[in-house]
């Protein structure tokens, strides 16, 4: 059997007949499954839940439960899940907060043990989470960023893509992108030259990137007069770089960049 005798799957729930789920397992009313995705023992997926296909879900995970928010008033809100991601042991997905909203995991992510993603998170494609990492509501993670383990995310952060954040540090601010980040306070060390090489980015851009660190980490610049000199890149790495960090540092609501060391 593909569903083990002591799992309880309300009726109603849209389960994929590829689908497997593990003893002790419950599946919420208003949950969908995609196709080959494996469900462990002792999981709770609940609320309104999407969840594509081939993922593995481990032992004791909880997705799709109300948000850890106060504000929170019962509204249909959503968690989606794309395909192909790892959801290791006791990892906490909660849903959004207000009407429509969704909490989104992309495709090929690894959320080791203990991570908790908070209400309105948005994690992208191929970035791993760490084990113990907290992520507080509204955090923002773009794709193949590497978090490591027990350390908390503030709201509203972004990290960007191809970051690395060291372990054990306080993440109040955002990341940019392509940056190794670590400490409390956490600051900008250097460039993700390792995550960048495995990516398959080429030398010459790694180059540019380096160079582009040095503008706005060395050379004594204000981040608006850094910001100036990177404006004008036709390289898409340094235009990404240029706008996050300029978002980063004017939208409201924003949590303002992680400085240099």
């Amino acid at each position: 059997m593909l569903i083990h005798p002591t799992a309880v799957v309300h009726p109603k729930a849209d389960i994929h007949p590829s689908v497997q789920i593990g003893a002790y397992s419950v599946i919420g009313e208003y949950v969908k499954i995609g196709e080959d995705t494996r469900i462990g023992d002792h999981v709770v997926i609940d609320g309104w839940t999407e969840i594509g296909a081939r993922n593995k879900i481990f032992t004791g995970a909880v997705i799709g439960t109300e948000p850890q928010d106060l504000k929170y008033d019962g509204a249909l809100t959503q968690v989606t899940i794309g395909d192909d991601n790892l959801i290791r042991e006791y990892v906490t997905i909660n849903r959004a907060t207000f009407a429509g909203e969704r909490t989104v995991i992309g495709n090929q992510n690894l959320l080791m043990a203990y991570v908790h993603v908070g209400h309105n998170c948005i994690i992208q494609d191929r970035v791993v989470i760490a084990n113990a990492v907290a992520l507080s509501g509204h955090v923002l993670i773009e794709s193949r960023a590497r978090v490591s383990g027990v350390l908390g995310v503030h709201q509203f952060v972004h990290i960007g893509q191809l970051a690395m954040v060291g372990g054990m540090s306080r993440i109040e601010r955002d990341v940019p992108p392509f940056m190794t980040v670590e400490g409390n306070p956490s600051r900008v060390r250097a460039i993700n030259r390792i995550g960048l090489e495995r990516a398959g980015v080429d030398a010459e851009t790694i180059e540019e990137i380096k160079n582009a660190f040095r503008i706005l980490y060395r050379q004594g610049l204000t981040l608006q007069e850094a910001l100036s000199k990177l404006a004008n890149s036709s390289n898409p790495y340094i235009r990404h770089l240029h706008d996050f960090l300029l978002a980063s540092s004017t939208q409201p609501g924003r949590r303002h960049p992680i400085p240099g060391k």
